[in-house]
């Protein structure tokens, strides 16, 4: 912006001097002051506009963090593996507008850090699910069918509807079997 003022002033001082030179021609002077008016406009306008006009550049940091947006993102994409690309979009964005909102400032490091350290927790238990065979996993979902019986009907529907939803953070495989669990009963 600064390069483009000083450009203009130049190219004003340019036209200031050469007005002397055409003077002779009428019509030459007219455009020459109508060009000198428009660059002065321009120029008076870019120095008095707001400074919040103008577009912020991205931030490539939280502020007040070293941690970077995609760094956030790829937390989100790791840690909530089972969810769909849309609903780790809509984790990442509702995350993002949290961490970048000044009333969060005081402890934004604080939330980025309770975040990785649970993003962490659940890939962690996402691997270890899935590694269980197919005889352990069928054996969790039985115990959690007889968890669930001692549940009022009405959270064992919201339950189901999560399952159904796939919003759990558990494997596609162990969903269906807990799915199929509630499903008898």
């Amino acid at each position: 912006m600064i390069g483009r003022i000083q450009k203009a002033v130049l190219f004003a001082l340019l036209l200031g001097v050469a007005a002397p030179a055409a003077a002779a021609d009428p019509i030459l002077m007219l455009l020459l002051g109508v060009a000198r008016e428009m660059i002065f406009n321009a120029v008076r306008e870019r120095v008095m506009a707001p400074r919040d006009a103008e577009p912020l550049p991205a931030a490539t940091v939280y502020p007040g963090t070293v941690v970077e947006p995609a760094h956030v993102r790829r937390l989100v994409d790791e840690g909530f593996g089972y969810l769909s690309r849309g609903q780790r979009e809509e984790v990442y964005e509702s995350l993002h507008a949290t961490l970048m909102d000044p009333k969060n400032a005081a402890v934004r490091g604080s939330m980025i850090e309770y975040f990785a350290e649970r993003a962490v927790v659940m890939r962690d238990a996402q691997e270890r699910l899935a590694s269980l065979s197919q005889t352990e996993k069928a054996r969790l979902a039985a115990e959690f069918a007889k968890q669930i019986a001692e549940l009022p009907p009405e959270e064992t529907a919201q339950l189901v509807e999560l399952l159904r939803r796939q919003v759990l953070p558990v494997p596609r495989d162990l969903n269906d079997m807990l799915l199929a669990e509630l499903a008898a009963r």
